[in-house]
């Protein structure tokens, strides 16, 4: 499948994105170059569905080895990535582009419940949804989160946008002979241990039959105009 023949596409983003060279919290100058890069990829005909982390607001992980019980650490960044997404919302409408902000958890004020159907009718209508809560379970991450909403609104692709232009075999930050992989599959993916989502979320991506597109962030805009460089995740 090439990616730019995708109508319907899922971006995965992290929370450390939005902190761009602010080492914290979210950088208004890079949160508007990311709207940007989300709007053009909307005016060109496609159909936009985003998944944030919230690594740049809270570290559940650090917190809970430090004795914070995990539930509660993970309601946590559930409510970081409500932030992160009204962020981005008003971000996006700023750059002219119609968003539905929609929450795994019962936020009114700011958000609609998410609900599958509704938030089909909205990318029908081309607004851009911004999915926020991650499943409103703890003992999940933002990878899992990902891949059920996209499988939940029938995306032909979810990328997920990084540092890096694709999947690895080591750190090319460390590494200059690191190799990339042009295509994997998810067996490939798990057997290697390759650091492209967390395990859980490969496997149901494999099982499912959901194709995983790994690119720089800075290129996500280009995703529906050409062949952008990146690793295929094919499910087998």
């Amino acid at each position: 499948m090439l990616v730019r023949n995708a109508k319907r596409f899922l971006l995965k983003l992290s929370g450390e994105a939005l902190q761009g060279s602010a080492g914290y919290g979210i950088d208004v100058d890079f949160l508007h170059t990311l709207a940007t890069k989300v709007v053009a990829l909307a005016n060109a005909g496609k159909e936009v569905v985003i998944v944030i982390g919230w690594g740049n607001i809270f570290r559940g992980a650090t917190m809970a080895a430090k004795g914070l019980d995990r539930s509660q650490g993970d309601y946590m960044g559930m409510l970081a990535t409500v932030i992160n997404g009204i962020a981005l919302w008003d971000a996006i409408e700023r750059h002219g582009r119609e968003v539905r902000i929609m929450s795994a958890l019962e936020i009114n004020r700011v958000s609609e419940l998410f609900i599958q159907r509704r938030a089909v009718k909205h990318l029908k209508n081309g607004r851009v949804v911004i999915a926020v809560g991650w499943s409103g379970n703890p003992y999940f991450t933002t990878d899992s989160a990902a891949v059920l909403r996209a499988l939940e609104l029938h995306c032909d692709v979810l990328v997920k946008g990084t540092k890096v232009d694709g999947v690895y075999d080591k750190d090319p930050a460390k590494y200059p002979d690191a190799i990339r992989y042009e295509t994997v599959t998810g067996s490939e993916a798990l057997n290697k241990n390759l650091r492209i989502m967390d395990q859980s979320a490969i496997a149901l991506a494999k099982d499912e039959k959901l194709p995983l597109f790994v690119c720089r962030i800075e290129d996500i805009d280009r995703l529906g105009s050409e062949e952008v460089r990146g690793t295929l995740v094919v499910p087998e």
